[in-house]
Formats: structure tokens, sequence, C-alpha cells
């Protein structure tokens, strides 16, 4: 059996998250996108236009029920393969407690513990 090329080693597990999301551009552009991947330390999202790696933005995630705003950054860009979609890795920035809350929430109830801390996935474990 032939091993994969490279192994994807994450100090943060992701988990699929599906979502609603609106990214603000430092210059007020507004562009839809869908989340599609979560952890505590940032997200995936997919958008019909690119926006640069290393761009500064504000993201509003909304999955139906609850919503969080809080700044990012694009780590790096996929192209959609000439399908039109763009796929983007984003770092959160500073967060406040209130992001916090709502980010492991959401991570809580995907691991499938809605009342138990995630440990080593939590906030207040990563933030010391």
């Amino acid at each position: 059996m032939a091993e994969a090329p490279y192994a994807v080693r994450r100090a943060n597990p992701r988990f699929s998250f599906f979502a609603d999301a609106e990214v603000t551009l430092r210059d007020g552009t507004g562009v839809r996108a869908q989340l599609a991947e979560l952890s505590s330390r940032g997200c995936y999202i997919d958008t019909l236009e690119p926006i640069p790696t290393c761009t500064k933005l504000r993201l509003r995630i909304c999955d139906g029920m609850s919503t969080c705003e809080l700044n990012g950054k694009v780590i790096y860009l996929h192209s959609g393969g000439g399908f039109g979609i763009f796929g983007m890795g984003v770092l959160f920035e500073e967060m406040g407690a209130e992001q916090h809350s709502a980010i492991d929430a959401w991570l809580r109830g995907l691991a499938g513990h809605p009342g138990k801390d995630l440990g080593n996935n939590s906030f207040s474990q990563i933030r010391g």
C-alpha cells in the first residue's frame, strides 16, 4: 500500500462545519462565503472571488442559530480548478471572550461533547 507523499499535521483538529459566512475586507468590500471546516485557530472558507494570502479581514460566521464575528488573515488560497470557486485557509487573530465561547461551543458540538471542555482544543488551554 502506497503512502501519501506527505502527512498533514495540525496542532488543532479540524471539523467539517458548514455555515454561511460574510467576509469584509479592510476597504469595506463584502464577499459572501461558505465555511467548510472549523478549528480553534481558524477555518476554511469557499468564495466566488479569490482573496489574496496575507489579506486581513473581518469574518462573520452564522450557522442559523449562532453568529460570531472575528478578525482573521488569509494564510493560503486554493483555486477552484476552473469551477470558479476559491478555497482559503483563514487564521483567526486576537479574540475576545465572547468569540472564544462561540467557537468553543461549536467545536464541542462537532466533537460530540456538547457539555464537556475540549481540553487541548479549547481556547482556555490554547491561550494559557
